[in-house]
C-alpha cells in the first residue's frame, strides 16, 4: 500500500467526518476524469464538444473538472455529444 493510501485509511478511520467527505469528492472526480478519458479517445477538443453542447469550452472544462453536482441530464447530453450513452447501475 501506498504512503497515501496508507494516509488516507488512517485519516478515515479515525475521522468519519473526513471519510464521508473525501468518498463523495473521489467519486466526483472519477466522474469528470471518466468525461475526459471518454472525450479524448473519440479525439475531440473540449471546443468541439462545446460547440455540440452549444455551450463554451470553459462549461466543458468545468464538468471534466468540477463534476460535482452534475445533472444527468447534463451527463445525458455529454455522453450523446460523443457518440456515447450514460447507463447508471445502483449495486
Amino acid at each position: 500500500m501506498s504512503d497515501v493510501k496508507k494516509y488516507v485509511a488512517e485519516r478515515k478511520a479515525r475521522d468519519p467526518e473526513f471519510a464521508e467527505n473525501f468518498d463523495i469528492g473521489y467519486a466526483d472526480f472519477k466522474i469528470g476524469v471518466l468525461l475526459k478519458q471518454v472525450r479524448e479517445s473519440a479525439g475531440l477538443t473540449q471546443e468541439e464538444v462545446a460547440k455540440k453542447l452549444n455551450t463554451q469550452k470553459s462549461a466543458i472544462s468545468r464538468i471534466e473538472n468540477h463534476a460535482e453536482d452534475i445533472r444527468l441530464s447534463t451527463l445525458e447530453r455529454f455522453a450523446k455529444a460523443l457518440g456515447k450513452q450514460i447507463r447508471v447501475q445502483v449495486s
